[in-house]
């Protein structure tokens, strides 16, 4: 008879099982068993300066499938993309959902890159339901537009995004109608939506923003913020202050000329926050793994770093131009 490589004198005593599940300890073991000799299975985030307690996330306690996180990447002719959305480490120690979302898409015609990204608010019971919709209602918006051959309205952009919102909400509360204060205070979120379009002259972003998600350009250990920005960890402070859909500011379109030494980033304050002015751990870090871009997963686990004080939700979007390009004749 083969012996057992762990035997039942190894396991983790009664005592030991409900200390691991009262401080949220996991074993990390070769096979079924839980060896008592294992060691620990912890979440393993890159650490920048002092990190947050290690610990395993508890599940996304949500109506519907919420993943912890999201990584996607891919290359056009003219640019290459990558994009990841993660959990803050608030929301897995809670058991919450996730309440940032992206979305990114590739007009083919023009080569366009359009995307959104959104930031629910966090006393808003489904704002990471209004995140996703308004992502998703924005990129569709602007599609529309390019595909028309129309310049794109960013105004309306606005308006037709808070009006899924409304509709989304009066769907979540199975309600026959909803006003947008009522809409508001069930999925707020921020937005910031926006295009990378190839030209004669080179690559020009165009964007707008509605709440406190931001934008830069990167430029070897430089970024130069493209639209407002706060440059605090105190979220609770500001958050009182953000304009958020589905109310309707009027937006203005900001941007500029994307040159190949550059790559634009697009990101919620949970990135934000902790970049500051990118003088910091965080910037001299992100200058360095954004050189070029890196394998969709890797980008995702570069944007899970662990920092004492910065616990929110964190989203971002990089896209480079591709030295290669041809730009449109």
């Amino acid at each position: 008879m083969t012996a057992d490589p762990f035997p039942a004198e190894d396991w983790p005593s009664a005592d030991e099982a409900r200390h691991a599940a009262t401080n949220g300890t996991v074993y990390r073991a070769e096979s079924v068993h839980a060896p008592r000799r294992a060691r620990k299975l912890i979440w393993e985030a890159r650490e920048i300066g002092v990190p947050i307690t290690d610990f395993e996330p508890k599940p996304a306690d949500s109506a519907s499938y919420r993943p912890d996180s999201i990584a996607d990447g891919w290359s056009t002719d003219h640019f290459t993309v990558r994009v990841a959305s993660v959990r803050g480490y608030t929301h897995r120690f809670r058991g919450t959902p996730r309440q940032d979302d992206v979305a990114v898409s590739h007009h083919q015609p023009t080569g366009a890159v359009v995307f959104a990204v959104a930031d629910g608010v966090s006393a808003a019971p489904h704002s990471h339901i209004g995140a996703t919709s308004a992502c998703r209602a924005a990129v569709t918006q602007i599609l529309a537009d390019l595909t028309q051959g129309t310049p794109v309205d960013w105004q309306n952009v606005v308006r037709q995004t808070a009006w899924q919102l409304i509709e989304q909400a009066r769907a979540v509360l199975g309600v026959p109608a909803l006003d947008p204060e009522e809409a508001e205070r069930e999925v707020a979120t921020t937005l910031v939506a926006g295009l990378v379009l190839p030209t004669r002259s080179g690559p020009m972003a165009k964007m707008i923003q509605v709440g406190d998600s931001s934008a830069w350009i990167l430029h070897g250990r430089s970024y130069r913020c493209l639209l407002d920005a706060k440059f605090s960890a105190d979220d609770e402070v500001f958050s009182s202050a953000v304009t958020a859909l589905p109310r309707v500011p009027h937006v203005t379109p900001r941007g500029g000329p994307l040159d190949p030494g550059g790559v634009l980033l697009v990101g919620t304050d949970g990135f934000g926050d902790p970049l500051g002015d990118g003088s910091g751990d965080v910037g001299t870090y992100f200058a360095a793994a954004l050189r070029r871009p890196s394998p969709p997963l890797s980008f995702a686990y570069d944007l899970d770093f662990s920092r004492e004080t910065f616990d929110d939700d964190r989203t971002l979007l990089a896209i480079w131009p591709r030295d290669d390009a041809e730009q449109p004749r």
